[in-house]
């Protein structure tokens, strides 16, 4: 399951996200999203959890919760076609 983490702190490292979400399961991948031209971080991230149930736990159990001071915003991510908006041309 993929599960989108948000409202993270910019010195907020993909070893401090893993050890959140290890806390709820096994934990495949982290990725927090940096900004193209600057290398910044964007403020959120993706981590990717195999199992199912220990994904919904570590959504349940992180949403709301505190990282390095910041409250986090934590959902399973949606399909990029599910996302509203985009800036694509439309025929």
């Amino acid at each position: 399951m993929n599960i989108y983490v948000g409202n993270l702190l910019r010195e907020a490292t993909e070893a401090d996200l893993r050890q959140a979400f290890e806390a709820f399961g096994q934990v495949t991948s982290v990725k927090i999203i940096t900004d193209r031209y600057t290398g910044d971080p964007r403020g959120f991230g993706f981590v990717e959890m195999p199992n199912h149930q220990e994904a919904k736990a570590a959504v349940s159990g992180l949403n709301g919760k505190d990282l390095k001071g910041r409250t986090l915003k934590v959902n399973e991510a949606r399909p990029r076609d599910d996302r509203p908006g985009g800036f694509g041309r439309r025929s």
